[in-house]
């Protein structure tokens, strides 16, 4: 039997705070709340209707295209499938119109009134894995002198919860605990715990730590081990859990910080720029049925412990799996018990990392998609809302898109560009052995389709664009309209151009979570590193052989031309990917670095960070002293 006794660290007595896996198939006594103003049924009748709207037009003018001469099989499936993606689409594109609907009509910020606030004490967690040590311990050291500054009403202790099992790795996040704790800002607890077997993952480290001493904390800050937040930020999520008695989570938006190569700069400049509006849409029409993304959030540590306990899921041949993408399945069971699950976007200064290449992105997304189609497995869950519902249907269908998106870039390409190039009608499903030719689709119809489909998959980025665009305010913290617009293109062109590759790496992952048991579990890189190109081959040689064979279609004439911008990229996918890991920030031109105020005015906190970060790397460096295990 292993040993789960953990052989280094630091903790103050034990406070045990029974939690135990929930019932899944029965749903317990809700409790009982105050009243909350009733402002979600429009929210969502507005996000929803539209959606479901748009997409019945779409489908009803591609019937009429093609049931021109009856409907084949084919024709039913390609029809049903672009009704299953494009609804998905619309509805980011009515997320945004709900954004700016809600800011014209001046949507007021959740406010918090001092009088409501009682100090609490707060743990911020720092679940670690085999993490780089000067990094994780000098984000903590910045937050907690963040904190030291704010001199708010709160108290706070840190916990770094170690799962590490490279002995050098645990070695030095010991000395640089060691290091933490002599320097630790007055007022502040420090505390280190690291378990020889991480049984359970990240769930069972913060599961131990509140079994063992989440009885003296009324609310935790869950962190990752890139996460960084300002004092500001923890202490507004503090008191927001302080003066809110019926809020079970609270999760802020997260910005993307310290992005140095091309794919980096890409995911942060997307980010800050679109994806605060569709964050703010979701909170509008989310309201107190949110969801949880797993860090930079405050958890109201006794409602966690009571309902959000994870049960292992039987699998098909009689094994136990754990729950991986545990993060919305927890904020839905907080939900079921009656506890409000609350999404504050406006809360700035919450930051995360991003992974420096598309190869390391797609690493990381092969764990998150085997997670979420999890999700469909959980749908029948007694006493979900039907929003937390929706959430886990959504984060598997954000993974199911991909091959979705396939199958109709396999159809589209079987239609060919007119009636003799039309694969799927040139034989009669009545008698097979004559050829059918009926009209094809016209090249006016097809620049049509891809007019409106490329719309809707731009319009979030455009609507975020302009809003940015027409505001000289925040076109400055841009470095001005022509840095900002040029940040876009860039942005846009080459959003478009990995959209292709990223569709067959997902389609990939969906297989891999079909068809294997398990995905390996490493720390996230996201630092700037580049991969030989015999790797990149061996990664992208589904892409590669796929853009070939289009492009083999397309110089015989065989396909429709608005597929080139797919087929280019597919054939590219090698050296796309090899570009990825490109150091934007020290070799690209001003116009092209997709700078972001992010890049251009470093945040405080992030400086403070870095600093840290090299302080206790050298004093690491510096020491031969360090404790074996």
């Amino acid at each position: 039997m292993s040993d789960h006794r953990p052989t280094l660290q630091a903790m103050p007595p034990r406070a045990p705070l029974s939690m135990q896996a929930q019932d899944l198939a029965a749903a317990p006594a809700r409790r009982a709340n105050r009243q909350h103003p009733r402002k979600s049924l429009g929210w969502r009748l507005a996000v929803f209707g539209p959606a479901l709207i748009g997409t019945s037009l779409l489908l009803y003018g591609i019937y009429g295209w093609l049931a021109g001469s009856g409907m084949t099989g084919l024709e039913w499936v390609l029809l049903s499938m672009i009704g299953a993606t494009f609804v998905w689409v619309t509805l980011s594109v009515s997320t945004v119109g709900v954004a700016v609907t809600g800011l014209l009509a001046r949507e007021n910020a959740v406010t918090r009134s001092p009088s409501e606030v009682n100090p609490i004490d707060v743990a911020l967690l720092v679940p670690i894995y085999n993490e780089v040590p000067w990094d994780v311990f000098g984000n903590a050291t910045a937050m907690l002198q963040d904190l030291t500054r704010r001199k708010g009403p709160h108290r706070y202790t840190l916990f770094i919860l170690s799962d590490t099992h490279d002995p050098e790795i645990a070695a030095q996040e010991w000395q640089a605990f060691q290091t933490l704790q002599a320097t630790a800002p007055d007022g502040m607890r420090v505390f280190y715990r690291r378990r020889t077997a991480n049984t359970g993952k990240k769930v069972g480290n913060l599961v131990d730590w509140i079994s063992g001493w989440g009885a003296d904390y009324e609310g935790m800050v869950v962190l990752d081990a890139d996460s960084l937040m300002t004092g500001r930020a923890i202490e507004r999520l503090a008191s927001e859990l302080s003066g809110d008695p019926d809020a079970g989570l609270i999760q802020t938006f997260p910005m993307l910080i310290g992005a140095d190569t091309l794919f980096a700069r890409l995911q942060q400049f997307s980010n800050i720029a679109y994806g605060w509006l569709l964050a703010e849409g979701l909170a509008l029409w989310a309201r107190r049925e949110g969801n949880y993304w797993g860090h930079n959030a405050i958890i109201r540590t006794r409602a966690f412990a009571q309902n959000a306990g994870l049960p292992a899921l039987p699998s098909r041949k009689g094994r136990e799996d754990l729950i991986l993408s545990h993060d919305f399945v927890e904020a839905g069971l907080l939900r079921r018990a009656g506890w409000g699950v609350r999404f504050l976007p406006r809360v700035s200064g919450s930051y995360e990392e991003t992974p420096g290449t598309l190869v390391d992105y797609v690493l990381r997304d092969r764990r998150w998609c085997r997670g979420n189609l999890q999700h469909l497995r959980l749908l029948r869950t007694a006493g979900l809302h039907p929003v937390s519902r929706f959430h886990l249907f959504h984060g598997a269908v954000a993974y199911l898109l991909s091959p979705a998106w396939f199958l109709l870039l396999i159809f589209w390409s079987l239609l060919g560009k007119d009636s003799e190039t039309n694969v799927i009608r040139y034989f009669n499903e009545a008698n097979p052995l004559f050829p059918d030719w009926p009209p094809a689709m016209s090249h006016i119809d097809s620049a049509v389709f891809l007019i409106i489909m490329y719309a809707m998959l731009l319009t979030p980025k455009i609507a975020g664009a302009a809003i940015i665009a027409a505001t000289p305010k925040a076109t400055r913290v841009y470095g001005g309209h022509l840095s900002f617009l040029s940040a876009f293109a860039v942005e846009v062109l080459l959003s478009v151009a990995y959209a292709p590759i990223l569709m067959i790496q997902q389609t990939k992952a969906v297989l891999r979570a079909i068809f294997t048991r398990s995905e390996p579990w490493a720390p996230q890189t996201r630092g700037v590193r580049s991969y030989p190109w015999t790797t990149l081959v061996k990664f992208h040689w589904v892409e590669t052989l796929l853009g070939l064979l289009l492009l083999s279609g397309l110089a015989a004439g065989l396909i429709s031309l608005w597929l080139v911008p797919i087929v280019f990229s597919l054939v590219l996918a090698v050296p796309l990917s090899a570009c990825s890991s490109l150091n934007l920030a020290q070799r690209a031109p001003e116009g092209l670095r997709m700078d972001s105020p992010h890049t251009l005015r470093e945040p405080g906190i992030v400086t403070r960070a870095k600093a840290e970060r090299a302080l206790i790397k050298g004093a690491l460096a510096g020491s031969r002293d360090v404790p074996a295990e």
